[in-house]
């Protein structure tokens, strides 16, 4: 018979895991979300229909599995923890409208995986911005997505142009997705309690432009010139353009010196009206898309 689990209680989740023989490891970041009204305001943000398809990331013991399942969604979930896996196996093991990969979702997503529109992840910080910048760089996108992340990393999501929290993975997140806040969690909403607020957000896919499309340097380039931060945008954006050459065996005995990649790079900042004097976390979305369709330009020609 499936295990029956109060996922509201933090007393009786720690009974059940006792019981079970079950341990929380750190390195995953586990932490189970028992406010129940919490957990309805994340499935209405959703907003999927009946038979939608929908991935989920580290489901633990399923409370959130339980509620997309009872509204009808085929789900995909991704989970590492061996201990969990036997769980969720007893509680919805050959049913048609789930589906358990086992292992760490940034090496076991299936090639082919169908195009499920939607995706919810309570994400642990030791992945959770790795994973999303590694989905956007793939062209992984979907209709929306809704995750739960530490405050500190979603501030970096959604932080804009002259923000200290301002990084490429508030570029890469912008240039694919609309985002806002649905709420904050404060720890007394998990068990255990993780020692900081965490920040439930919404990822909706931008209708305005078209993500896939992107100049093909775009995603390289952005990571490029925030990898330091206190160097000009000049000073990055030569370092990108020598890079570029290397990777194609091609030294300066091949015609491509010192002083060219400078002329480059200095034609290249023209050509996209940048002063070469700013800095990267004073870049907006479109200066990079500009960049990036200006340096496609020049690449094979210089």
């Amino acid at each position: 018979m499936p295990p029956s689990i109060n996922y509201d209680s933090s007393r009786e989740l720690r009974i059940f895991l006792e019981e079970q023989g079950l341990g929380m490891r750190k390195k995953y970041g586990q932490n189970f979300l028992i406010d129940r009204e919490a957990r309805e305001r994340i499935l209405d943000a959703l907003e999927f229909r009946k038979g939608d398809g929908l991935w989920e990331i580290g489901p633990g013991l399923g409370a959130m599995t339980r509620g997309l399942l009872d509204r009808g969604a085929l789900v995909r979930a991704f989970e590492i923890d061996p201990g969990f896996i036997r769980i969720l196996k007893e509680l919805w093991g050959g049913r048609e409208d789930f589906i358990l990969i086992e292992g760490d979702v940034l090496k076991t997503w299936p090639s082919g995986d169908g195009g499920e529109p939607y995706l919810l992840g309570n994400l642990p910080y030791t992945i959770g911005a790795a994973l999303l910048g590694e989905l956007i760089e793939k062209k992984r996108f979907f209709k929306r997505m809704v995750i739960t992340i530490q405050r500190e990393v979603a501030r970096r999501m959604t932080a804009g142009p002259g923000s200290g929290d301002y990084t490429s993975l508030s570029v890469l997140c912008a240039s694919a997705y609309t985002i806002r806040p649905v709420q904050v969690l404060r720890p007394s909403s998990f068990y255990p309690a993780p020692h900081v607020d965490s920040q439930v957000l919404r990822f909706d896919l931008r209708t305005d432009m078209d993500p896939s499309s992107y100049p093909a340097f775009f995603y390289s380039l952005v990571r490029s010139l925030f990898s330091s931060r206190r160097k000009t945008v000049k000073n990055n954006l030569s370092g990108f353009v020598a890079s570029l050459k290397e990777g194609e065996n091609r030294d300066a005995a091949g015609g491509l010196g010192k002083g060219r990649i400078r002329e480059i790079t200095g034609e290249v900042l023209g050509a996209s009206r940048l002063s070469p004097e700013r800095r990267a976390e004073t870049l907006s979305l479109e200066d990079f898309l500009t960049l990036a369709g200006v340096l496609e330009g020049y690449h094979g020609h210089y």
